[in-house]
């Protein structure tokens, strides 16, 4: 008894720290929620604020909101870019940490220009414009540099990947037609002397139907001889291979391990082609 009540008192324990830990995600999953919704408004105030001030107070003051409002627009472009293809390209951590070095610089400069904003001394905020402007230029270059790179490389590889899948449906478009292969054999669709065209044969030969055609006369000379009616037609029967006569000129039908080996040879044939092409470029 003793112990079956430890036992319920331990999983009633367990359950409470369950329910505690679940509690505690929950609070920080949506505290970090509401930290990232308020962080996008306050960006989304203060961009719409430097638009107005840019348009609405021409001089010193609109141009610092300039060079404000062209280093954010940079370096978040920039910063979704980045972190956006990191998660399918490892290869960009290098180019991750030196945009984390720039974004120091981008913090300090865009913190001057907003307390030079609140500066009383105009002339002296219009002598440093051009020392502000260079390095807001250095900056935005260096972060477009990062941005247009991980883009190319990006589109680099959906190129490539496009290539190699239209190699490889061409491979295996190549095998679906493998039944069109070989001397005398036309194409599915293409007209024959009949002028009908041909839709493949049961043996995959072009001699079959010709075969078939012989063999209708003879039954029906057997069944007249055997005291049937003369107009009667003659009798249907399922024919045997084995007992048909082979000529030298018909091809042997082909059974499904030929089939699986012509498609394994022709996918090994674009397989081929593929390197070959691969070590041309």
């Amino acid at each position: 008894m003793e112990a079956a009540a430890a036992i319920v008192g331990l999983l009633f324990v367990l359950f409470v720290l369950a329910g505690v830990f679940l509690t505690v995600k929950a609070v920080q999953a949506a505290k970090r929620g509401v930290d990232r919704t308020v962080a996008q408004a306050r960006r989304t105030v203060e961009d719409t604020t430097l638009r107005a001030r840019q348009l609405a107070q021409p001089g010193v003051v609109g141009e610092l909101a300039q060079l404000r409002l062209s280093l954010r627009t940079s370096m978040r472009a920039t910063q979704d870019a980045l972190y956006g293809a990191a998660g399918e390209d490892a290869s960009l951590s290098e180019a991750i940490g030196l945009f984390e070095r720039l974004s120091a610089h981008g913090h300090e400069l865009d913190a001057e220009l907003k307390r030079l904003e609140r500066e009383p001394d105009r002339p002296t905020i219009a002598a440093r414009l051009p020392e502000l402007r260079e390095r807001t230029e250095r900056i935005t270059h260096s972060a477009e540099s990062l941005r247009w790179a991980a883009r190319d490389r990006a589109r680099r590889f959906a190129d490539d990947d496009l290539a190699a899948l239209s190699d490889q449906i061409d491979v295996e478009a190549g095998a679906l037609r493998h039944w069109t292969e070989g001397p005398g054999y036309p194409a599915a669709g293409e007209p024959v002397a009949d002028g009908r065209p041909r839709t493949g044969t049961a043996d995959g030969s072009p001699g079959a139907d010709a075969a078939r055609q012989g063999a209708a006369p003879e039954t029906a000379g057997r069944g007249s001889s055997r005291g049937a009616a003369p107009d009667a037609p003659p009798a249907i029967t399922a024919r045997d291979p084995r007992t048909e006569p082979a000529h030298p000129w018909q091809k042997a039908p082909r059974t499904e391990e030929q089939r699986a080996e012509a498609r394994r040879a022709e996918a090994r044939r674009g397989d081929v082609r593929e390197a070959e092409a691969r070590r041309r470029e």
